[in-house]
């Protein structure tokens, strides 16, 4: 992962697929293995906001696929 620019708010980062599969794994266990019930006090965010984050990353996997 390399850093390509930041600001107080955000940060445009360059990953590698292997790194993205990395982000997806670990997302998609943190969707499904936690309960519904304590998911934001242990993760510090919405379900819904980390599955629509797993979800983009899935769609950058999908398009690097077909390249």
């Amino acid at each position: 992962m390399n850093l390509l620019s930041v600001t107080k708010t955000n940060a445009e980062v360059n990953v590698t697929e292997e790194e993205l599969l990395i982000l997806n794994s670990a997302l998609n266990e943190i969707c499904n293995g936690i309960d519904i019930a304590e998911f934001e006090t242990r993760v510090g965010s919405k379900r819904n906001e980390v599955l629509a984050l797993l979800s983009g990353i899935g769609s950058i996997l999908d398009k690097m696929a077909l390249k």
